[in-house]
């Protein structure tokens, strides 16, 4: 345990909570929306805003990072002593885009306390976030009267993951020496409710791909030729409907290979978590759960891989009926991929079931977009644990484990950086990502606040073994 008082902390948080809360505010009226041109002014003011930010907080180092689109911000506190581990916190400064004819109730770049709860675009995904570990850090060395961190602390703030990330792994690439570290954490992430902290270990990756068919040359008579020629939209039926087994598992042979089985441990965990499937239906705006059988709802959508039709098309699609057999169709795929799974090994197995299923007459073409991997962390990593005591001691209660179902830009730094990947949000489900009246907890937000003063010690004292995995 680390020797941080907790009081000593708790104390500080709430002496600068007025001032933090004003600092964030000022950062949340820039309307950094990267997915729009007309922004990207706010989007570079958003970025200098927080590299002087971060300069007053007391980082030695802070700079604003070019890209081929919009720049992210690199920070880093060194320790003074000579044995601290090296983390990397990653998140991102852009927002989704936001107007009052959404259905906000308020101007979405003017933030408004009500209650205990700060509306604003950006105030829970993702700056809330990442502007914690400003105070966070602060709060640590008034508790611990260190003048550095006890890690070897960085930064690393995108401007582009509200836009897919695109220029992400590129930026990761260039800066591989700048952003090494023993581990990084990622706070742009969230938890299970309110009453239930958690922490995530883990995303799953993607791959994407669209696949098409050509059988005639043009579109020909169904009359003349139908029963004759192969029908490209008829295989594309059939290349689908042999996606899955009646087990509704992916029936693309290797598919399944090497991939991190579910231990009977995170099983349990996972059936610890008060989950309402007819609530989670309701939200889903589905009439019932199906998938993979022999996994639960959640061990399905956090846990096993999956593959989706995400359209379907080909032939005539106007009113009323035109008798042909079309000359191509389509199927566009998308693949979650779980620890084991690898991008560029799923591609090639795609290819090897489409050139096999697909018959004599038609030609095929199948196309990826670049795919991301998946990231695990394992529950007794030393460096997990440290953010579950932390988050323990925050807290005050028992911290659960949660995986997340989508992808994301993390995967990049795991895979480049060759660092575990650990997750730390505050964000709870009705804070609104993306949607009218974005908000984000007080109360929880300066609980990540502890969170991180008292991670930084933990880390030091328990990083040998953390860096012997």
């Amino acid at each position: 345990m680390s020797e941080t008082p907790d009081s000593a902390v708790r104390t500080y948080i709430e002496n600068h909570r007025a001032a933090f809360l004003d600092d964030l505010a000022e950062w949340l009226r820039i309307p950094s929306v990267s997915a729009q041109p007309d922004h990207a002014g706010d989007v570079r003011r958003s970025a200098e805003w927080l590299a002087a930010r971060l300069k007053e907080t007391g980082f030695p180092t802070a700079e604003v990072w070019e890209t081929a689109g919009a720049p992210a911000v690199f920070a880093e506190w060194p320790s003074d002593d000579p044995q601290a581990p090296t983390v990397l916190v990653y998140g991102h400064h852009d927002v989704q885009p936001a107007a009052r004819e959404d259905g906000w109730h308020t101007d979405p770049f003017e933030p408004v306390v009500q209650g205990n709860r700060l509306h604003a675009r950006g105030a829970a995904d993702d700056k809330g976030q990442v502007f914690f570990h400003t105070l966070g850090v602060r709060a640590h060395l008034a508790a611990t009267g260190r003048t550095t961190p006890a890690v070897n602390l960085k930064l690393l703030v995108e401007g582009e993951e509200e836009s897919g990330s695109p220029h992400f792994r590129e930026l990761v690439e260039a800066h591989k020496d700048r952003i090494a570290a023993d581990a990084v954490i990622v706070s742009d992430t969230g938890m299970w409710s309110e009453d239930t902290p958690t922490v995530c270990t883990g995303m799953r990756g993607l791959a994407e791909c669209e696949i098409e068919l050509h059988g005639p040359d043009q579109d020909i008579h169904s009359g003349s030729f139908g029963g004759a020629v192969p029908n490209p939209a008829t295989e594309v039926a059939r290349l689908v409907a042999a996606l899955h087994d009646e087990h509704a598992r992916v029936a693309i042979p290797g598919f399944y290979e090497g991939i991190t089985e579910l231990t009977d441990a995170e099983r349990a965990l996972f059936a610890e978590l008060p989950f309402d499937e007819e609530r989670w239906l309701r939200t889903a705006k589905s009439h019932g759960a199906h998938g993979e059988a022999g996994y639960t709802t959640l061990e399905r959508i956090w846990a096993r891989p999956t593959a989706e039709v995400n359209g379907i098309g080909g032939g005539y699609q106007g009113a009323g009926s035109k008798t042909i057999i079309p000359s191509s169709a389509l199927v566009k795929l998308s693949f979650r991929l779980v620890a084991g799974q690898d991008p560029d090994r799923l591609e090639e197995a795609v290819r090897a079931w489409v050139a096999a299923t697909v018959p004599a007459g038609i030609r095929h073409t199948v196309t990826f977009s670049p795919g991301t991997r998946p990231c695990l962390t394992p529950l007794d990593h030393p460096a997990l644990q440290s953010v579950v005591r932390a988050m323990g001691r925050a807290f005050e209660q028992p911290i659960l484990f949660t995986r997340e179902g989508g992808s994301g830009p993390a995967a990049d730094l795991q895979d480049v950086l060759a660092a575990p990947v650990l997750f730390l949000g505050i964000s709870v489900p009705s804070d609104g990502w993306h949607a009218p009246n974005e908000k984000v907890e007080i109360d929880l937000l300066l609980k990540g606040v502890e969170t991180t003063a008292y991670l930084w010690g933990d880390l030091a004292e328990n990083w040998r073994d953390a860096r012997a995995r």
